[in-house]
């Protein structure tokens, strides 16, 4: 969700700016696309096809979790000179640094976890287990490591859609946001001789 506001944002301040520097603006050219597509397919069957979910062991979806960012890293070095990539690839980086050091899920504290379910549902899930069918590992602060890159924030309380999210989704989406706003192009030059 975060993700998807910094880039609607990110397209909004760069025809924005580029209407106020009169400059055209486009999609980002980035190349390898497909293989951000090959790193979401794992997501896409382990977290939302219902036919699937309930059916994968954790063990495939962990490992299929760490492959997953593994090729958006690879992703983004390919992209490298594109702006913001550079922050894509860190925001990667650190939620790939949280999640393979908790055995291959982002972890959530009950705390976090009790804002997004109500208590009925939170008290069936055991410490240390998958909390629900998403990426999150439900374990409590003292338990987890990098505690400080887990999905421990929060939109507030009066806030229509609840999802937590991490340091690591901040530093993506900042990242997303400067490579849709970066997109202005200067307009072409005129060809005609006086």
């Amino acid at each position: 969700m975060i993700l998807l506001a910094a880039i609607l944002l990110g397209i909004l301040a760069g025809l924005l700016l580029a209407r106020w520097r009169k400059r055209s603006w486009a999609f980002p050219t980035l190349g390898f696309v497909w293989l951000v597509f090959v790193a979401f397919l794992p997501q896409f069957f382990a977290f939302y096809l219902p036919a699937t979910r309930k059916h994968i062991p954790d063990s495939w979806v962990s490992a299929g979790l760490l492959v997953s960012q593994v090729l958006l890293l690879v992703f983004c070095w390919l992209n490298r000179r594109a702006p913001g990539v550079w922050l894509l690839a860190l925001g990667l980086s650190l939620n790939f640094l949280v999640i393979a050091a908790n055995g291959g899920f982002m972890p959530i504290s009950p705390q976090t976890a009790g804002r997004l379910v109500p208590q009925e549902i939170l008290q069936t899930v055991p410490p240390g287990s998958r909390f629900g069918y998403g990426k999150d590992i439900l374990l409590q602060p003292k338990d987890t490591r990098f505690v400080w890159l887990s999905d421990r924030f929060l939109p507030p309380e009066n806030f229509p859609y609840q999802v937590a999210f991490s340091l690591g989704d901040v530093v993506i989406a900042t990242g997303a946001f400067w490579l849709m706003a970066a997109q202005g192009k200067p307009p072409e030059k005129s060809s005609s001789s006086i």
